[in-house]
């Protein structure tokens, strides 16, 4: 079995880009996401992927598989919980939002954006990760994690995504499974 490691220099090599030093790699069927430096495992999260099947195309709400890269950092500086509408932060941690209002999953502490990498398979037309606003953040239901339940991000838990955001740099691959 290949790891995934190599997995993604072969893309690399197959795209003609150069291989990044961190790695970030969601699995869907583990519900799991593990980050990795240099081909060292540095820590694995438990995480939530979408409620549907996984779907690169557009209005599927399915989470993207292939190869990514962080595209945009966002929110740095805010503190854990903290609520994003079009990734500006509303100055209100998730707690402090009406019932009715957590009821969604909420984007909260940090955005990490992706950009697919492979044409036709998750960059450009209908099938355009960065175009479907696919993140990776933090949520108001962490006693889901572990379980899909998103519309198609990737769903951590709020310490842990600021963290991570810490750990990683635009441009950082991420390798959807």
């Amino acid at each position: 079995m290949i790891s995934p490691w190599e997995w993604v220099n072969q893309t690399c090599d197959r795209l003609g880009i150069k291989p990044a030093d961190r790695l970030l790699v969601v699995r869907i069927a583990t519900q799991t996401l593990q980050f990795y430096r240099n081909d060292k495992l540095v820590r694995s999260y438990v995480i939530s992927t979408s409620l549907r099947p996984p779907s690169n195309v557009k209005d599927s709400l399915g989470t993207p598989r292939g190869l990514h890269a962080i595209a945009e950092r966002i929110g740095a500086g805010q503190p854990p919980g903290m609520v994003f509408k079009a990734r500006v932060p509303t100055g209100r941690h998730f707690s402090e939002l009406p019932d009715a209002d957590q009821h969604p999953n909420l984007i909260t502490s940090r955005i990490l954006w992706l950009r697919g990498l492979e044409p036709g398979v998750n960059a450009g037309g209908e099938v355009d990760t960065h175009d479907r606003y696919i993140y990776i953040h933090g949520t108001n239901h962490e006693d889901r994690l572990g379980t899909p339940q998103s519309a198609g991000c990737v769903l951590m838990n709020n310490r842990e995504i600021v963290e991570l955001y810490e750990d990683v740099r635009a441009g950082d691959f991420v390798w959807i499974e």
